[in-house]
């Protein structure tokens, strides 16, 4: 008796989640049936529209406040409603991004997408070796490992699956589909990473994402917690490191951008510093932020302020 009640109790506190799956499937069932242009903009202004009412926009807008506290609050109320759009853009994204995704090298600037850094993307085609490509929540960053693959330059990703069980088995349908080998964020995902890299095989992962028990570092002049896995991998490894990110351009256009190696810090015994590499790149990210602070996901909670909120 007791076990079928707490599936019950389980069932009825998940509801909420479940319905909320239910509701985004829907809505990209619905914007299927739109010309991607259309779809993409109509997911912008709806989500422009409902963020605001969410709870999440307290949070933003203190995100917001607390990185520029140079900006006047017009200023934030704008960045924070683009950054509401670009969600919007994110999802309907999903539907049309195997449509989206049309790079030809051979007709550079004609398509939706261009690229910045294709010889280092040969380079790494043509001459295998394990590397470790790191981006941001930043643009659609879901296209760069749909590039790679679109190509043939396959990389086993790190992601963090949505809170929501429901939608998150649809993310991972969806990005095992197009993005090649997947590793969920969990204990013992790292030895999965180095299992790719002794393969001499490419590995991409997501740095901006909260860690509670991470280097101590700072983003945006304030304290936070980041992964070491990456500099503990290149210490295992001696791999490559190079960044990426996505950057959405006007009339539903976007650029990718991988960039040339970087030389990460390193201790006074010539090993690679892990603190000092934390706070590379948060650095680096916080640097790519500034540039378009709308395409970056304000309503995570990177700071762990939402408690206090």
């Amino acid at each position: 008796m007791r076990p079928l009640i707490t599936k019950i109790v389980l069932a009825f506190r998940r509801f909420p989640q479940w319905l909320v799956a239910k509701l985004v499937l829907i809505l990209l069932r619905v914007l299927k049936f739109l010309p991607a242009d259309a779809a993409i903009n109509a997911a912008d202004r709806v989500v422009r529209f409902i963020g605001p009412k969410t709870s999440r926009h307290k949070l933003m807008l203190t995100n917001l406040r607390n990185a520029f506290p140079e900006k006047s609050e017009a200023e934030i109320d704008r960045i924070a409603a683009d950054a509401w759009g670009h969600m919007g853009r994110q999802l309907a994204e999903y539907v049309f991004l195997d449509e989206l995704f049309d790079f030809d090298p051979e007709r550079q600037g004609e398509g939706r997408v261009e690229v910045s850094g294709v010889p280092i993307f040969i380079d790494l085609l043509e001459n295998p070796r394990p590397f470790i490509v790191f981006t941001a929540h930043t643009g659609n960053f879901e296209m760069l490992p749909v590039a790679g693959a679109a190509f043939g330059l396959y990389v086993t990703v790190l992601f963090r699956p949505p809170n929501n069980p429901y939608i998150a088995d649809m993310v991972f349908d969806f990005r095992r589909a197009r993005m090649g080998n997947l590793v969920p964020s969990h204990a013992g995902s790292s030895f999965q990473l180095a299992r790719q890299l002794e393969a001499g095989a490419g590995v991409g992962v997501l740095v901006d994402q909260k860690f509670k028990k991470g280097q101590p570092t700072t983003f945006f002049g304030q304290d936070v917690r980041t992964n070491p896995l990456l500099a503990k991998l290149v210490r295992q490894f001696g791999c490559e490191v190079y960044p990426a990110r996505c950057i959405r351009l006007p009339n539903n256009r976007y650029r990718l951008e991988i960039e040339p190696k970087v030389e990460l810090p390193r201790d006074k015994d010539g090993r690679i510093d892990v603190q000092g590499t934390a706070q590379y790149l948060n650095d680096k990210v916080e640097s790519w932020v500034r540039q378009y602070p709308e395409q970056w996901l304000w309503y995570h909670d990177r700071w762990n302020i939402k408690k206090n909120l």
